[in-house]
């Protein structure tokens, strides 16, 4: 365990405070986290070794818009796992960086500023943006002003670092203990030097590659997808039926049925199943495609679907992945007719026939939807659509941030080795399922999860994006004496020239005046998926890279941080991030990247769908944390199971905001008896020797019980569990033993019975605070700062080995029986409709046998607290408590005011 006396709270400890007459909530959240900031109590200390490090691999939040209540969520239950983490003695590396570059920052610049990028511009140095602040006028394209790569850039660092600026704000008002002295960002020069390092050690071992290949494409942003990128979303379609004319003279109709008619000047051939009988006389003949006369020829292949429309389709390159199957398998030609931009390329050679070019020319330069309307239109014109559609409802890929369905187009992109296409027997494939394996998964059926995306990969990573703020590929091609392109000479620049930008920067033993020009070079276009530099977070919060560190100078710093030791993340991204730093780190350090991963939920709305701003349905967290305290709201946090997904309830934000003004509350009465006596092993926070009633013994007993129970559990990182196991308890302390022992502490029972009740109320409380403290950090903190030196979230996690030890053998169950009977005691006053002040002449309880003598060992403080003047004890066989023969005296008379 690591030492803590050379802790930044242990060096200068914050000195206690007195009790406040009224405990407040309200303006804990600032006056901690200041204190918190100035003191460095989360600092990490480099002077360290890994043994004494956690570290954890925390998600770099998109820095576009505002943060929603899924983030708090999740970082909040991350939080609770690193605060007991440093309570058990560790040395927590916890940074938090900013994903600052990719498609969301750009849209919200294109909104925010009413502008979007034209690289073929020159800079302007002096350029203003028309506007600051969206509106719907601002997000359409015709509206927004053309700008130069360059100062379209500047715009996103700009509007990032004041979207961070914000995002910070919430994340310090909601209590995170991270170290804000190793923040990070994925644009910055430090992470564009570490992502193409990493990307240019990939291309020397042959993992990244370029490959002109079909990439499922964005029409809106106009750029590659990769597979992990997209999403399913239901769409109403309609099943065509459409003939295709063989070639042999016979005049014979072959009938296919497609969702995708716009295609069919894209068909290149027929495919059927080659058990299907029906088709087994057409495979190795030709057919002639309606509308467009291009002849095609029919094969065989096993993933035609016998009893799918009508067991014979159409192959187009492309409408879908299967398509791109069948095109390479079956050696098949490219006839691409939709652009980048979405809509209909002007010419399609391949159709010959006059009529039929003239058809084609009908749709040149129509989206995919007005296309498809229009060949629906002369397929039924011509006589070539039999019957009516068939319409269907039936799932279309997307990009997970795209408005309008992804598209196939033939591109040059770049790749980097996943598993994807190496499915040989201990290949990289079954390597990257064994890193899985290495792994603890909390909860552990989330590693299936990671298991099927791998086992369902169904190509590389797609890691190239035709976009402009983002890491830029570190990468020039020669041109040759004929001035075209040569994409097989790659020039690379040395790594002491890290970052560079091609498009700027020169290859060595060039000079600027070569760039375009025969014999010179060209830059690479385009920019790193944003997955490729996230992928490397632990890389980046390291300083993998050596030399001038990100911000504290220690060079060595990754050797003391990696592997780490925990990633907290949603199950969603489980098939990105997850999967693709375990794919970054298997190729650049040969080992996983952190040795446990935790796994939270989806935040649901109302109508049970997970809340995401695409859909439009989240809610801010700013005020939720105003309105119910961030510890109200860290409650409901805590309350939820890792991995499942979870109701949005503020019923539950006011549960936790009632317990953290309870915790104050409770303390300062528990306070308020005046001082428990020390201890001088300093062990407990007091004497334990002190305690010797067998009531103030129990309570300890149940406590080291609650200790056991609840370390167990956050050991699992199960902070439900232990928060389940402490809250019941506390409330019991609260409601029955403060209640209980009140009159003794106060001194009415003789000087060793208030020591009693003082030395197990401050041990208790002690123990409460700590149990509390990673998950209720404000009134934990707070209550600590009145009687205790240093903060609560440096303090040693509780043993329960001194509790058991005070309790000095009592029984567990003595205070559970008295709860119970405190329980008894105010009913009858409340049944009788009586203050609880009444004092009760007589009565008899009866126990069971067994526990009758939990009654005598609390005999006379249950008499203080009910206002008992005789009471009789019974056991016999009953298996609860029976209260009998009561008589009530006289309610106390009210006193007048003033």
């Amino acid at each position: 365990m690591t030492d803590t006396s050379s802790r930044p709270d242990s060096r200068t400890p914050s000195a206690p405070s007195a009790v406040p007459d009224r405990p407040s909530l309200e303006g804990l959240e600032g006056k901690w986290d200041a204190a918190w900031s100035e003191e460095k109590v989360y600092a990490f200390d480099p002077d360290t070794t890994r043994e004494q490090v956690f570290s954890v691999d925390t998600p770099p939040p998109t820095a576009s818009g505002s943060l929603h209540i899924g983030h708090v969520f999740g970082y909040s239950q991350a939080d609770m796992i690193v605060r007991y983490q440093r309570m058990r003695g560790k040395n927590v590396f916890y940074p938090l960086g900013w994903d600052d570059n990719g498609l969301p920052t750009e849209r919200r610049v294109q909104n925010y500023y009413g502008v979007r990028c034209d690289p073929s511009l020159p800079y302007d140095p002096s350029f203003t943006p028309p506007q600051e602040g969206g509106d719907n006028r601002s997000a359409k394209a015709a509206n927004q002003i053309p700008i130069s790569r360059q100062n379209f850039i500047e715009l996103c660092e700009e509007l990032t670092e004041i979207d961070e600026k914000s995002f910070e704000e919430v994340f310090r008002t909601l209590g995170l203990s991270v170290d804000w002295d190793y923040g990070y960002q994925t644009i910055n020069a430090h992470s564009r030097a570490t992502s193409q390092r990493a990307f240019l050690e990939n291309l020397a071992a042959g993992q990244a590659y370029q490959a002109e290949a079909p990439t499922m494409w964005d029409v809106t942003y106009r750029t590659a997808v990769a597979q992990a990128e997209q999403e399913d979303r239901e769409r109403d379609g309609a099943y065509h039926r459409l003939g295709f004319t063989r070639t042999d003279g016979s005049g014979e109709k072959v009938f296919i049925e497609t969702t995708r008619p716009e295609l069919l000047p894209a068909c290149v051939a027929l495919v059927a199943h080659p058990d299907d009988e029906r088709y087994q006389e057409l495979f190795g003949t030709t057919v002639a495609s309606p509308l467009f006369g291009v002849e095609v020829p029919v094969h065989p292949h096993p993933l035609a679907q016998p009893d799918k429309g009508a067991g014979i389709a159409m192959i187009c390159t492309f409408g879908d992945g299967t398509d791109v199957i069948w095109w390479r398998e079956l050696q098949l030609p490219t006839r691409t007719v939709i652009g980048r931009d979405g809509r209909f390329l002007p010419e399609a050679p391949w159709i010959t026939d006059a009529d039929c070019q003239a058809r084609y020319a009908e749709l040149a330069g129509l989206t995919v939807f007005s296309a498809q309307k229009r060949v629906v239109e002369m397929a039924a014109e011509s006589g070539d659509l039999v019957g009516e559609p068939t319409r269907i409802t039936h799932p279309v890929k997307f990009y997970e941030n795209g408005d309008k369905p992804l598209e196939y187009v033939s591109s040059r992109q770049w790749y980097l080795t996943n598993g994807g296409r190496d499915t040989s027997e201990g290949g990289l494939r079954d390597a990257l399922i064994e890193r899985g394996r290495e792994i603890t998964w909390h909860p552990p059926y989330m590693e299936s999860r990671y298991r099927n995306w791998v086992e369902g990969l169904a190509g590389d990573w797609l890691i190239s994006r035709q976009r402009f703020f983002g890491v830029p590929f570190p990468i020039w091609y020669g041109v040759g004496a004929d001035g075209q392109t040569d994409y097989e000479q790659v020039l690379t620049p040395s790594v002491d020239r890290l970052p560079i930008d091609p498009t700027t920067d020169v290859p060595e033993g060039y000079d600027e005046s070569q760039r375009g020009e025969p014999g010179g070079f060209v830059a690479d276009p385009d920019v790193l998926d944003t997955w490729a530099t996230s992928s490397l977070t632990p890389q980046l919060a390291g300083n993998w890279h050596g030399g001038e560190a990100q911000n504290t100078g220690d060079a060595d710093l990754f050797s003391k941080i990696f592997p780490m030791d925990l990633r907290p993340q949603g199950h969603d991204i489980i098939r990105t991030w997850l999967f693709a730093t375990i794919v970054r780190s298997h190729l650049q350090q040969d080992s996983v990247p952190w040795r446990q991963t935790s796994i939270n939920g989806w935040i649901l709305d109302p109508d049970r769908k997970k809340m995401s701003k695409s859909k439009g349905n989240v809610v801010t967290p700013i005020g939720l944390l105003h309105q119910h305290g961030s510890d109200g709201v860290r409650y409901w946090a805590g309350r939820a199971r890792q991995g499942v997904d979870t109701a949005f309830d503020e019923g539950q934000m006011k549960i936790g905001r009632r317990l953290a003004i309870k915790i104050l509350n409770a303390s300062k009465f528990a306070l308020g008896f005046g001082p428990a006596p020390a201890d001088p092993a300093g062990r407990l926070a007091a004497d334990p020797a002190a305690v010797t009633e067998a009531v103030d013994r129990s309570l300890l007993a149940a406590l080291a019980q609650v200790v056991e129970g609840a370390t167990a559990a956050m050991d699992d990182m199960d902070y439900a569990r232990a928060l389940e196991i402490t809250e019941p308890f506390f409330w019991m302390f609260c409601d029955d033993y403060i209640e209980l022992v009140k009159d003794r502490a106060h001194g009415q029972a003789g000087e060793a019975g208030a020591a009693s009740a003082r030395a197990a109320l401050a041990i208790t409380l002690d123990v409460l605070l700590r149990l509390f403290a990673p998950v209720i950090v404000f009134a934990t903190e707070e209550v600590w700062s009145w009687w205790r030196e240093g903060s609560v979230h440096t303090q040693p996690w509780p043993d329960a080995a001194p509790l058991r030890e005070a309790a000095a053998g009592t029984d567990a169950g003595l205070l559970s029986t008295l709860s119970e009977l405190v329980i008894a005691v105010r009913r009858i006053k409340s049944d009788a409709k009586v203050s609880q002040k009444t004092p009760i002449l007589a009565v008899t309880l009866t126990v069971p046998a067994a526990r009758a003598a939990h009654v005598e060992a609390g005999r006379a403080d249950l008499m203080a607290l009910g206002r008992i003047e005789d009471l009789t004890v019974a056991g016999d066989g009953t298996e609860g408590v029976v209260v009998s023969d009561v008589e009530l005296g006289e309610p106390p008379v009210k006193q007048p005011r003033g």
